[in-house]
């Protein structure tokens, strides 16, 4: 029920009579002055309503400023720009418009405004307000310094200067940044962020691609410099981030609106993308990821907007843990960090504040000048994914004061009045919002006469802590030197050390004294986050500079098995293979390193990296690694060859660019997959592989190799193998594996004969598989003879061969259509592959046999919802049936309390109790497509047309599974196009063959609770 229609009800009953309790009316939102009674907060804490509507309407930031104040942005205009034409819509939601609008005030005037919201007599709840700016368009993020206002209005990062800060723009603002990407709403460019090093900090969600200053990117955190005006990228990867907040030693954490908890940023690091929607990460040779930080609880539902308490009012217990929002949840909930090596593990403290209403929807919140917590409330009926053409309540909003019980709010003030001097006495204040405040105004006067004041701070041992508020104000301020470096880098504090580190690879370069310090640190010093920020450091200097300090950390062998130092030691050394091989493969080359377990996995990857650059000197860089490798373990090393050439040929830089757009070609035209060229292998690697091949003839990666290169020998040997009737079954299926992803031609009549013969069913699909790679009119003919003899899974898999390319599919058709083969025996979903050949005969065929395959009109799915909500509304279920109608029709797919398959959406998790989105999502499956969900074809260079979920992908290949779970690689050199589906891999009519009663039952375990 909406508000409006719970305030017209209240008309109705008090003309009629009738006495309508007023909770009642607001069981779906309270007002405003009711709703903190109706809270629920933690122990000891109370909360207080700070703004509302009409004043504060659908608020997702707060800030506070050096005045106290609490800055908000009303997204009013969510979720559709003003003054741009939708020109497409993708299944993840992303939207195409028809030109790049002008930054304001030349641009579309939208509806989302800055207001600004002061509490004037101290009572807690603000009395005066005032907009900063309005009329902008897709406002995510602001920040407050420098004389202005910094603001995100994708595509652009503005700046509103105000220098005589009476809270009115004093012009048009200046555009800094362009580029950010404004295809969702839900995941645009946003929470700007002072770092305690002077630079502001942003995050990106994933639905949206960037394109800044010639720099790609989807979700990463980025940052932006007020005084050199550098841009780039902190690291890459992450959840759909929204919100981003340091700790006490400066630890960046971002927070998700996703299913995980938050993400431990590290200089530099890349983290885990949706891989199947956003493609793999921008730098092909990261190897691996990190992942979001681990939790012993699970985490249900988004967690957005975190910040790390610095507070000195609440309970000693929420100093320093991570508060963040429960989207979902409609609360928000606190969690304990606690190290874990370079990095953290959460555990969870409880809930902060329960709402106990279904419209509270918090998206941020902050620490205040008072220490109190600041939650800002959406405060919405709809919470996720909506539609963008719904009839949309702007009229609510909230902001919520959460203090200790009893405290008491602060009086305004104004720290610009304070004089630089007076400023640093507040870095020592208890309360952390003081110090981060104090930098931003240190940052922008640059004040030479507060240095050694900051200096003594700086460089006190007692109190680490305040070690690092005088450093971070010493480099905002201008004053960190050579001098105060080589002398901080002895600091006993680990993260004093760690930061000086850190701003010294800032510059991207140092002095000889300090990279010799640097080398010197990295010999000794006994703190796993100062070895991690060196392996940082190193990547950002030079090769000469950074690479003795990773060989450093590496010889000591410390970190083998930490979460991160190893990764971030590769990428440092990632990042100079091709500058400087000769010096890397010195090092690397000697039988030394590969005796030793750290730096033989660096060597590794390293005979990967050589080997997927495709050019004579990679390939030599191959061959001298190789040459010293032990006979133990060379097949390691031989097996990272491998992979390299594996992995030379194509390079998706992005699943966000070209067809998935429509910039290009059409979804239905395909986008042809960006390749790189490469050198054939030379003879002498040749050489090299064909030795070790006939070394060991039968060893499968060696085999492997021998078939990639061309070693004259190689696929006789393995067809003569494979033939022979001795040779095991599990061993023939192998072999039919190599010979589908290396194989030529002459490997067709060696599978057909393996199909019609009385092999093992593993084996017969395994050639099916070899049969699937080429283009042959014999294929065909054999496999519709065999058709009838084989057994059912095999059929399945015979009938995905046949329907793989235009010519066999039309020759099947015709078989059914002379009733030669039984329409029954083919499912609906298998013949969406026939739609895709655009052929009016061959779609005639499946329309006379099947009907039509694809997307209903909307007024029929309108149709069937409706007919299924009367269905349930009709009666109660039973979850006990439903548990085996899951099982039996949902299962495949999708997860449930931990059972089921994982190519659809795990439902646990998602919003099971809005049973209008459950029957929207299974009667119109097409309709919006999120995540990693989106269904790919793949046309190969052979005519192979290869559909499904994209589950795995590398530089080697894209995996994609179908809607029964089987997994299909295609290498990347045999991609002609990939290119995005409009159907779900989740079939229409699930819900037909169900009686009234049965679906009743599967709604009603779909939305039970969890055991």
């Amino acid at each position: 029920m909406t508000k409006l229609l719970a305030r017209l009800l209240g008309v109705v009953g008090a003309v009629a009579g009738l006495v309508v309790p007023t909770a009642a009316l607001w069981s779906q939102g309270y007002p405003p002055d009711v709703a903190p009674a109706r809270m629920k907060p933690a122990d000891g804490l109370a909360v207080n309503l700070y703004a509302a509507e009409p004043h504060v309407r659908q608020p997702i930031l707060v800030k506070c400023d050096d005045r106290g104040r609490v800055w908000t942005i009303q997204y009013l205009q969510y979720p559709n720009p003003a003054g741009l034409k939708r020109m497409k819509v993708d299944r993840w939601s992303r939207t195409v418009y028809d030109r790049v609008p002008e930054p304001p005030p030349l641009g579309p005037k939208g509806a989302d405004r800055i207001t600004i919201c002061e509490d004037t007599d101290g009572d807690g709840r603000a009395d005066k307000f005032k907009d900063f700016a309005g009329g902008l368009n897709l406002c995510t993020g602001l920040a407050l310094g420098h004389g202005g206002v910094y603001v995100l209005q994708v595509p652009y990062l503005l700046f509103y200067p105000d220098r005589d800060r009476d809270d009115v723009p004093d012009g048009n603002p200046d555009v800094l940044l362009s580029g950010f990407g404004m295809e969702d709403a839900q995941s645009l460019a946003n929470h700007l962020t002072w770092g305690p090093d002077g630079w502001l900090y942003g995050v990106s969600g994933s639905t949206v691609t960037n394109r800044v200053r010639g720099i790609e990117f989807q979700q990463a955190v980025w940052r932006y410099h007020p005084l050199t005006k550098r841009f780039e990228l902190f690291s890459e990867g992450g959840g759909n981030l929204f919100g981003l907040t340091f700790d006490a030693d400066g630890n960046l954490f971002a927070s998700s609106n996703g299913t995980d908890l938050v993400y431990h940023t590290l200089q530099g690091a890349y983290y885990r993308k949706n891989f199947g929607k956003h493609g793999p990460l921008h730098n092909p040779y990261t190897y691996g990821f990190f992942e979001h930080l681990t939790t012993d609880k699970p985490v249900a539902g988004p967690r957005p907007g975190g910040t790390i308490y610095l507070g000195d009012t609440l309970p000693d217990r929420f100093r320093g843990a991570l508060l963040c929002c429960d989207f979902l949840q409609h609360s928000a909930s606190s969690w304990r960090l606690s190290p874990r090596g370079s990095t953290f593990a959460a555990s969870y403290g409880g809930p902060l504040i329960d709402s106990r209403d279904t419209w509270f929807c918090a998206p941020d919140l902050c620490a205040g000048a008072d220490g109190a917590v600041y939650v800002c409330d959406f405060h919405d009926q709809r919470t996720a994914h909506p539609d963008p053409d719904a009839n949309w309540d702007r009229s609510n909003g909230r902001i919520y004061r959460i203090v200790p019980a009893g405290g008491k709010a602060g009086r305004p003030f104004d720290l610009t009045r304070k004089s630089s001097l007076e400023l640093v006495e507040l870095l020592r204040h208890p309360n952390g919002w003081y110090a981060e405040q104090t930098r931003v105004l240190l940052a922008a006067r640059r004040d030479r006469a507060a240095w050694p004041a900051l200096a003594a701070p700086a460089r006190q041992v007692a109190d680490p802590r305040l070690a690092l508020q005088g450093l971070w104000g010493l480099y905002v301020s201008g004053g960190f030197d050579d001098a105060i470096a080589a002398e901080l880098l002895s600091h006993p504090g680990e993260y004093v050390r760690a930061w000086t580190v850190r701003l010294l690879g800032d510059e991207n370069k140092v002095s000889p004294a300090l990279a010799s310090q640097l080398i010197e640190l990295a010999g000794r010093d006994p703190s796993v986050v100062v070895r991690c920020q060196l392996a940082a450091t190193a990547r950002r200097l030079q090769g000469a500079d950074g690479l003795p300090v990773v060989e450093r950390l590496l010889t000591r062998g410390l970190d083998q098995d930490d979460a991160c130092v190893p990764l971030m030691c590769w990428w440092a050394i990632e990042a100079k293979a091709m500058t400087d091989a000769d010096r890397l493969l010195a090092f690397f080359g000697t039988p030394e390193r590969w005796a030793d377990a750290g730096t033989r996995e660096v060597a590794l990857r390293l005979v990967r990296r050589y080997g997927s650059e495709g050019t004579g000197v990679g390939y030599r860089a191959c061959i001298r690694l190789l040459t010293v490798v032990s006979t133990r373990f060379q097949s390691d090393a031989l097996a990272a060859l491998d992979r390299g050439l594996a992995e030379r040929a194509v390079t998706l830089g992005g699943m966000g660019t070209a067809g998935l757009y429509g910039h290009v070609a059409t979804p239905e035209a395909g986008a042809p997959q960006p390749s790189r060229r490469f050198e054939p292998p030379t003879p002498e690697l040749i050489r090299v592989i064909a030795r070790a091949w006939r070394a060991e003839p039968a060893d499968l990666t060696r085999l492997r190799l021998a078939l990639r290169v061309g070693v004259v020998g190689a696929e006789a040997a393995t067809l003569a193998e494979v033939s022979a009737p001795r040779t095991a079954a599990d061993r023939r299926r192998t072999l039919f594996g190599l010979l589908a992803e290396l194989g030529s031609a002459d490997a067709v009549p060696v599978a057909l004969d393996a199909l019609a013969a009385a092999n093992a069913v593993e084996v017969r699909a395994a050639a099916l598989d070899v049969l699937a790679r080429h283009a042959d009119d014999r294929i065909t003919d054999r496999l519709l003879t065999l058709y009838q003899t084989m057994p059912p899974d095999l059929r399945l898999r015979l009938r995905t061969v046949l329907l793989g390319r235009p010519a066999s599919a039309r020759t099947f058709l015709n078989r059914v259509d002379r009733k030669e083969i039984p329409a029954a025996d083919v499912p609906v979903a298998e013949l969406r592959q026939v739609a895709l050949y655009h052929d009016p005969a061959l779609d005639a065929l499946v329309r006379k046999h099947w009907g039509k395959i694809g997307a209903g009109t909307p007024e029929e799915k309108l149709a069937e919802m409706r007919r299924l909500a009367n269905d349930l509304r009709a009666g109660t279920g039973d979850p006990v049936r439903g548990r085996e109608l899951f099982r039996t029709h949902c299962a495949t797919c999708h997860k449930l309390f931990n059972e089921g398959g994982e190519v659809g959406p795990d439902l646990t998790g998602v919003a099971r109790n809005d049973t209008t989105a459950l029957l929207a999502n299974i009667v119109d499956p097409s309709a919006v497509i999120r995540a990693q969900y989106l269904q790919y074809a793949a046309n190969t260079t052979t005519g192979r047309v290869v559909t499904g979920v994209i589950v795995a992908q590398d530089n080697a290949g894209v995996t994609l599974a179908d809607a029964r779970g089987q997994r299909t690689t295609v290498p990347r050199d045999q991609i002609e196009s990939l290119r995005e589906l409009p159907t779900s891999l989740m079939p229409e009519n699930l819900l037909k063959p169900l009686r009234p009663q049965e679906v009743r039952d599967l709604f009603q375990y779909i939305q039970s609770a969890p055991k």
